[in-house]
């Protein structure tokens, strides 16, 4: 099966309609930050020493200001202006990846159609996540059509409920948020018609930067006047996991500067961190390490992709089962940091998975499970 890949790229026009592509340049800054050192950062991406010097001249002449700072003896650092052309292009990347991806998904199905004329193509619906991708990756290796767009939690289950996709990818807390993550859901459980298929278990946590020197601890600490927070989109079952948070502290939104700053994808959040433009944001912790933050474990979660059970006879849905219980893919799952796949795979009954909200239900009419 053919695989697409869909990047992104900055174009930036300069005095004199000047236009430069910037993705060298910018490959050049990410190692100069990592390295220190211009000569080393050289080698490390397989440009001369020259041709560097010529790219760092360009972009100074392109933006009016020095992107690199030398000084003998002492390597090479990014000036201010430098870090936030750099902590832009991966605030770029983080919030248009999930977009591009699906995209790219779209493309590699409408080829493969063409070419082989095929006709079962799985469908998948889901809240984006690191395991989600790594399934979408094995899926491709293992040259089976599967038509991935990400949605939040609640347009995933819908689009479920319209008969759009095979599979819908959503997320649940475990433990005292459980119950009420369930009655947000309920209106799309049907326990009799539906079945769940286990992905991982995943912690989420606050993401702060390295040496969290705002010294954030828990959420009572995002009502602080000096603490910016940087949230998820309305829908999202993490932002439905923070509201949670904040009703257990008896916090208000309202109160928390910067609740109202949506991002799409954990690793978004962590981007907007990184390049500090907030303190504090809720996420999972493979997005937290990927932008070096300290990570804060506030809740464990299980991942579930749900279908109706007769779907699970399709050819491209047993395939797929079969590669989450596979020993290397439970293995790939739980080399993600703060994931456990060791029930990747598993097929569960609603009841099954949430005995202890089958048993509430049968109290309270009102959750229909």
């Amino acid at each position: 099966m053919l695989k697409i890949s869909i990047g992104t790229h900055l174009q930036v026009t300069g005095p004199g309609a000047r236009q430069r592509l910037l993705p060298q340049l910018l490959v050049l800054l990410a190692t100069v930050h990592e390295s220190g050192n211009l000569r080393e950062a050289c080698g490390k991406i397989g440009v001369s020493y020259r041709h560097a010097w010529g790219m760092i001249r360009d972009g100074r002449e392109l933006f009016g200001a020095p992107l690199v700072a030398m000084s003998r003896g002492r390597g090479a650092t990014l000036t201010s202006l430098g870090e936030r052309l750099l902590w832009a292009d991966r605030r770029i990347a983080a919030r248009l990846s999930p977009a591009l991806d699906s995209l790219a998904s779209e493309v590699e199905v409408e080829l493969e159609r063409a070419l082989r004329d095929a006709k079962v193509v799985l469908r998948i619906h889901a809240s984006h996540g690191f395991a989600v991708q790594t399934l979408r990756d094995y899926l491709a290796e293992q040259d089976i059509p599967i038509d991935l767009k990400y949605r939040d939690s609640a347009e995933a289950l819908a689009s479920l409920q319209k008969a759009s996709c095979d599979l819908a990818g959503f997320h649940v807390p475990v433990g005292e948020f459980q119950a009420p993550a369930l009655e947000h859901y309920a209106r799309w459980l049907k326990p009799r018609a539906h079945r769940l298929i286990h992905l991982a278990k995943r912690r989420q946590g606050l993401m702060v930067a390295a040496g969290n020197p705002k010294h954030i601890r828990s959420a009572r600490d995002l009502e602080r006047g000096n603490v910016t927070f940087v949230n998820r989109q309305p829908g999202s079952g993490t932002r439905m996991l923070l509201d949670l948070l904040l009703r257990k502290e008896r916090l208000d939104g309202r109160n928390i500067s910067g609740y109202n700053n949506g991002e799409f994808t954990h690793a978004a959040v962590a981007a907007y961190i990184a390049s500090g433009m907030a303190d504090v944001g809720l996420g999972v912790e493979p997005a937290a390490r990927q932008f070096n933050l300290e990570f804060i474990p506030v809740a464990t979660e299980n991942y579930f992709f749900i279908c109706d059970k007769e779907t699970l006879r399709l050819p491209a849905v047993e395939q797929a089962i079969n590669i989450m219980s596979s020993d290397v893919f439970r293995a790939r799952v739980s080399k993600l940091p703060g994931y456990e796949g060791a029930l990747s795979g598993t097929v569960l009954g609603i009841h099954d998975a949430f005995p202890e909200a089958a048993k509430s239900a049968k109290r309270r009419p009102a959750l229909v499970l």
